[in-house]
């Protein structure tokens, strides 16, 4: 099959069937595979254009500086947003391996990105790489003035499980200035970090 059949399977309605090519193109990529999936980003049909973020993220690393230059100049609010979701799926795939350099400073920056369905897709993407990058969600936390991305670095930093967090999230419920739904997420972030923090200190 070729890798123009295969990309055609994207589409079917069977999962089984998007998950097999899907696996065809990882296992058989040419120097057309991560072109032509990142040229599906912006399709209408939205399991077409899934299915795209799922097979680049398993492809994996190779596709990061491809998907960064996309998610930071591409003019397509769609295309920004399935690039960060690639990159997360990056980081979901290949958890043992360091994420690259060129993706975290990417993501740093989509983080300023004026459109909610970027800015959040890369918090949430940032939320999986995890631990070695929390420091830069604490200062984005300390310095955006957006509540909504707000809210979501706080889930996502909650979500981490750093020790870290906890300062942060403080320092915000101590600021007077802090927007009252961001105040509430940052309560019930730090019920959950106070436990997770206090079980590992534990040491279970």
């Amino acid at each position: 099959m070729s890798t123009e059949e295969r990309l055609q399977q994207l589409k079917h309605p069977n999962p089984h069937m998007r998950e097999r090519a899907m696996w065809e193109l990882v296992d058989h990529p040419d120097e057309s595979t991560i072109p032509r999936l990142m040229s599906i980003l912006d399709d209408e049909d939205t399991t077409y254009r899934r299915a795209a973020v799922k097979t680049l993220g398993a492809i994996g690393h190779d596709t990061v500086p491809l998907l960064v230059e996309s998610l930071l100049n591409s003019e397509n609010v769609t295309v920004r947003g399935s690039c960060a979701k690639a990159l997360a799926q990056v980081a979901l795939n290949y958890p043992e391996d360091p994420f690259p350099a060129i993706g975290i400073e990417g993501l740093k920056t989509a983080l300023q990105d004026p459109n909610p369905v970027v800015n959040i897709a890369a918090v949430m993407a940032m939320g999986v790489i995890g631990t070695p990058i929390v420091d830069i969600l604490i200062e984005a936390l300390q310095t955006t003035d957006n509540p909504a991305l707000a809210m979501s670095i706080v889930n996502a930093l909650s979500a981490i499980g750093d020790p870290r967090s906890l300062d942060a999230i403080n320092t915000l419920l101590a600021d007077e200035s802090t927007d009252s739904y961001v105040r509430e997420a940052a309560t019930s972030a730090l019920s959950r970090l106070e436990m997770t923090t206090k079980f590992k200190s534990d040491g279970h």
